[in-house]
C-alpha cells in the first residue's frame, strides 16, 4: 500500500466536506455536538451554521492538499498538512470573528 497516507487523508477530507455540506444545507444547530451547543449561543443560529460550514470546508482543504502532495513525498505532505491547517484556521477565525 504505497499511497496509504494519501488515501487516508483523502477520505478524512471527504468526510469533513460532507459534514460541512450537511451543515450548510440544513442550517440545523443540532448537528453540532452537545458540548459545542452549550458553550456557544449565537445571535443567529442559521447564519452561524453557514459560516461554520465554510470554516469546516476550508479546514478540510488542508488534508486534501496533503493527500495530493503525499502522492509525491510523505515528508512534504506532512509539511503541507501543518501549514495548511495553520493557514485555514487563521482564515476561519477571520470568518467567524463577528459571530460572538
Amino acid at each position: 500500500m504505497e499511497h496509504g497516507y494519501s488515501i487516508l487523508m483523502g477520505l478524512f477530507s471527504a468526510a469533513l466536506l460532507i459534514y460541512a455540506a450537511l451543515m450548510a444545507v440544513t442550517k440545523d444547530y443540532d448537528l453540532l455536538p452537545y458540548r459545542a451547543q452549550v458553550s456557544v449561543s449565537p445571535k443567529d443560529p442559521e447564519l452561524y451554521m453557514v459560516k461554520l460550514a465554510k470554516c469546516v470546508a476550508l479546514t478540510a482543504l488542508a488534508p486534501a492538499l496533503s493527500a495530493l502532495v503525499g502522492l509525491w513525498n510523505n515528508l512534504a505532505a506532512f509539511v503541507v498538512l501543518v501549514a495548511g491547517i495553520v493557514f485555514f484556521l487563521w482564515l476561519s477565525v477571520r470568518i467567524m470573528k463577528d459571530q460572538y
